[in-house]
């Protein structure tokens, strides 16, 4: 019988894995082991003896935490993938699935972003050591997939959100960020006061929809290369505000700083491989996703990461 190891399992996935409650699947935290740690990270994997594996671990952040600390995203990301995948490999892990991100694809890309051009080109400067960290997964999996027949995948989601997110005003991706300002702005009726001009474009994907396919991929996905997790729908960051402060009964003004970078305006993906495969899969709606999200953020606040 399988038994399935999810690492990174206080994340925002590795939560949303939890929620489905399935049978023969064991989590493991930072809190449970240092997986930069070669000998406690191979403990682990000979004590729980898992047949398969959803790698999620990572040192995350945002824009700010990858400008600040972009030599310490990388050497940590590195040790923490190498570790995984080698103590897999040993252990005789028969399937595993590595997450990566859209930051992977190189600054200067032709839209839609397709799998096939994650190493052509840098990424874009802000992120880059991240970028590497993450991009060498591919690498890395391939590269055991030819020497040892390690049937090891990997999957690209674009921006994933939802319960349990990172909520750091400072260092949180765009929607925990942006609820939990709204949240402040409403507790203190201040104007909510959003970086840019509104206008870019982001494709979003509920957390529970990534954790059914990261599923869905370990048991049916089995190419080399890398796969798109996304719905392909775009929304304005300005349609996201107005979303949110629906959602979260925000009446006070909304004001977009122009003088604050927009970042990129749009980082369209192409869902074809993604499609063929599952054509008939729905992806939670936005309305339906952020109203979930704004409950659980606001039932556990202030007890949140951050």
């Amino acid at each position: 019988m399988d038994k399935t190891l999810v690492t990174g399992a206080n994340g925002l996935v590795g939560c949303a894995i939890r929620k489905l409650d399935l049978p023969n699947f064991e989590y493991v935290t930072h809190e449970d082991v240092d997986l930069t740690d070669f000998e406690k990270t191979k403990y682990i994997f000979e004590t729980i003896k898992p047949t398969r594996v959803i790698h999620l671990a990572a040192v995350v952040g945002g824009i700010g935490g990858n400008i600040m600390h972009s030599g310490e995203y990388f050497r940590s990301n590195v040790m923490i993938n190498t570790n995984v995948l080698e103590c897999s490999r040993i252990c005789g892990v028969k399937k595993l699935i590595s997450f990566m991100s859209t930051c992977v694809f190189p600054d200067q890309c032709s839209y839609p972003l397709n799998e096939k051009d994650i190493h052509n080109g840098p990424p874009h400067p802000s992120n880059f050591g991240y970028a590497y960290a993450k991009r060498m997964l591919e690498v890395q999996s391939s590269a055991y997939r030819k020497e040892w027949n390690c049937n090891y995948i990997v999957a690209i989601p674009t921006n994933i959100y939802g319960p349990n997110d990172n909520w750091s005003l400072e260092d949180g991706h765009v929607m925990p960020s942006l609820i939990h300002r709204c949240f402040i702005a409403k507790k203190h009726k201040l104007d909510l006061t959003v970086w840019g001009s509104g206008k870019p474009l982001r494709e979003f994907v509920f957390s529970v929809d990534i954790a059914k396919l990261a599923v869905w991929a370990l048991d049916n996905y089995n190419e080399d290369s890398p796969i798109i997790f996304s719905s392909g729908v775009e929304i304005s960051i300005k349609e996201l505000v107005e979303i949110v402060t629906a959602e979260m009964k925000f009446k006070g003004k909304i004001i977009f700083d122009s003088s604050k970078p927009d970042g990129q305006f749009r980082k369209p993906s192409d869902t074809t491989k993604f499609k063929k495969y599952c054509p008939d899969f729905e992806f939670t709606s936005i309305e339906r996703g952020v109203k979930e999200t704004v409950n659980w953020f606001e039932s556990n606040y202030p007890n949140v990461r951050i």
